[in-house]
């Protein structure tokens, strides 16, 4: 006899203080109080025949404590949960993966036809889970970007029954590699083992980054063999279950979109369509600014089936469609794309494909909002101009001798820029620095002898959409950067180009006089302030080819933001998130618009109360729009075997029977107390 619940040193530790406290409660008896009675002489006969009777008496008690002490090692000996070495031997032990990814949200026929992929994955699972042997065990799973465990290894199909409502699929691809390597983890060194996949078959290929899933021929006690007729995983035998039959899709694979940096009104969108179906389809694309229709196009796309044999290198196949639309307005910060196949009749209803996930892209366009820039300059009239350009800047131009003679009131600003003067940075008032002496976040080296821009860090944002590589500098000298400055752009003789930041504070460093070069007759003039101005205040005017479920997003958090942040999903639900480095952290697996909330108790250095932060996120997976279920499951050219159902026969489960007997126990000592047979 084995136990799989208490191990036998704790039942027996728990049987002697629990039958200890039993025997010493029952051979307590109470103090009978002493009466006095006249004529004692008519108790003589009752005291005799009480005497004749003691022996019988003392054994009832006996048969009254030993009912006791059996009912409580029934009860101590089902925790127990003992089983015969022939059940344990003979059990399964099963891993089962539920895909749950994007393409598990398919409805073959369309939304009004069969049921979702993931209700036929579940009764699938139910059906397993009703049919286990009498010492089979389960672990339930689901797989999709992650591996979540719904369950331990349990037989009780109570909870593995309950646990099929927790199982939702997501807008994330399948991480098959990362799903193998869990199973084959959990089940190395069991006997018996099986891992079981419940899936459409859309998962792509079993490697990852630490190289490729290995798979081994095996016999049925999960031993390799070269000639085995099964295909293991590790120590465990590899089974499949697929669902699903429909495969028409059109799919959204590419989004983005960007804001003009000199016309913050305008923006540009592009979209890239696919059609993973098996026939062509005329759709219908439309784009949505803040909910209200900007355009509709409609276009034919062919299917892969009717491409040519070889497309021409480094173009897009013909079941792709790329389009830009440059030039457009009438959104402030959402944008939304939306495809359906266009219907025969106009006047008809659109028509939906088998997959609705991947039919809508979201983008958010960077919040248009004024910027108060404060200018401390002796008539630099190309500053001055270049600040001009852009409409959203409220700029402020004081004088050196005014900032030194009254200051500046710091709060009423969110930018600060010094040409020709030094002053420290400020607490909260991010600085660019144009031509700087020593007093600033930096110190100033000697004079550069042949000032020019000989290596540039082209990725940083100050640099975006800028060339810098010949411009012509007359005098300049060298910077020193601080521990963790970043060195934008330097000659051979040291940097001229420093950012970094003091006490969470950002400030740019330029190390020569504007006017002694040629850089304000060049286009990168202004458009360098203006990726200054928005790294200082973190507006990104690139394109924004929003977050990709399935991955760890880095969103910048709402000003002062700290420690944590309540971000609401698509859904409504709020969400409480970490903050670290001015970035919220979180895990994203659903596609739509998300909220980011501001903190209501801190204000911006401009004296405004800070704004949430608005961003999206899609759905862009080929691999998960590409729905067609395959009826096979390939690890390494190995086919995945089918689950072989458990042997007939009701679970045996002792601690039942114990349980039984307990009850039966307890009848038995009420009808005896009561019958005074026992008393």
């Amino acid at each position: 006899m084995h136990f799989l619940g208490l191990p036998l040193a704790e039942l027996l530790t728990i049987f002697g203080i629990a039958g200890a406290a039993v025997t010493a409660l029952y051979i307590l008896k109470l103090r009978r109080r002493p009466i006095t009675v006249p004529f004692s002489k008519l108790w003589e006969r009752i005291l005799r025949d009480k005497e004749a009777t003691s022996l019988f008496s003392r054994l009832k008690r006996i048969l009254s404590l030993l009912l006791q002490l059996a009912i409580l090692a029934l009860l101590i000996l089902a925790l127990g949960d003992p089983r015969t070495a022939i059940e344990i031997v003979k059990g399964r032990n099963l891993v089962v993966l539920i895909d749950t990814s994007a393409s598990m949200q398919a409805r073959d026929g369309g939304p009004s036809g069969q049921k979702p992929r993931i209700d036929l994955a579940r009764e699938e699972l139910r059906g397993i889970i009703r049919k286990l042997g009498a010492s089979d065990r389960m672990l339930l799973a689901t797989m999709d970007a992650v591996v979540t465990p719904l369950t331990p290894m349990t037989g009780d199909t109570a909870r593995l029954e309950q646990a099929l409502d927790d199982i939702r699929p997501v807008d994330a691809r399948a991480d098959f590699p990362r799903g193998l390597r869990f199973a084959a983890d959990t089940l190395r060194g069991v006997k018996r083992a099986e891992i079981v996949v419940i899936s459409d078959g859309v998962l792509g290929e079993a490697r990852d980054g630490l190289g490729a899933i290995h798979s081994t021929t095996c016999d049925d006690e999960n031993v390799a063999k070269p000639d085995g007729k099964n295909t293991c995983v590790g120590d465990a035998r590899l089974s499949f279950r697929p669902v699903g039959s429909g495969h028409r899709n059109v799919a959204i694979t590419q989004y983005s979109v960007r804001r003009y940096p000199l016309d913050k009104s305008r923006y540009e969108v592009m979209i890239e369509v696919q059609n993973l179906g098996d026939k062509d389809e005329d759709i219908e694309l439309r784009l949505l600014g803040d909910g209200d229709l900007v355009d509709l196009t409609k276009l034919h796309v062919l299917s892969a089936n009717h491409c040519p044999p070889v497309a021409p290198p480094n173009e897009p196949t013909c079941h792709k469609l790329a389009r830009f639309y440059p030039n457009l307005g009438g959104a402030s910060r959402q944008l939304e794309a939306r495809i359906n196949i266009a219907p025969a009749n106009p006047a008809d209803p659109p028509i939906f494909d088998d997959l609705p996930a991947d039919d809508r892209a979201y983008a958010v366009l960077p919040e248009r909002r004024r910027t108060k820039v404060l200018t401390v300059t002796d008539s630099n009239t190309y500053l001055e101009a270049a600040l001009l350009l852009d409409e959203y800047l409220d700029v402020t131009t004081i004088s050196p001798d005014e900032w030194r003679a009254h200051g500046a009131g710091v709060g009423k600003y969110d930018v600060a820029i010094f040409d020709g003067i030094t002053p420290s940075l400020k607490p909260g008032l991010p600085s660019l620095y144009l031509d700087p002496k020593d007093g600033g976040p930096l110190k100033v080296g000697p004079a550069l002898k042949e000032p020019a821009f000989d290596t540039l860090d082209r990725k940083h944002p100050l640099l975006r959409w800028t060339a810098f590589d010949n411009i012509g500098i007359t005098a300049a000298s060298k910077l020193v950067p601080g521990e963790g400055d970043k060195v934008v752009g330097a000659a051979n003789e040291g940097p001229i180009l420093v950012a970094g930041s003091r006490a969470g504070t950002k400030f740019v460093a330029l190390s020569f006089d504007v006017r002694q070069s040629d850089l304000p007759l060049r286009i990168a003039w202004p458009v360098f302030l203006l990726n200054t101005i928005n790294w200082f205040v973190e507006e990104d005017a690139d394109y924004l080819s929003s977050f990709k479920t399935g991955d760890v997003w880095h969103v910048a958090a709402p000003l002062g933001a700290l420690g944590q942040v309540t971000l609401v999903d698509p859904e409504g639900k709020p969400h409480q998130v970490p903050v670290q480095e001015g970035r919220a952290v979180f895990f994203g697996t659903r596609a739509g618009f998300y909220r980011l909330k501001a903190p209501s108790d801190v204000l911006t250095p401009g004296g405004n109360t800070p704004s949430d932060v608005y961003f999206a996120a899609n759905l862009v997976e080929p691999q998960e729009s590409a729905i067609e279920p395959k009826k096979q499951l390939l690890i390494e050219s190995r086919i995945a075997g089918e689950l072989k159902e458990s042997g007939a026969g009701v679970r045996d489960e002792k601690w039942i029977y114990l349980l039984a007997l307990v009850a039966i126990a307890s009848v038995i000592e009420w009808a005896t107390y009561h019958r005074r047979i026992t008393v």
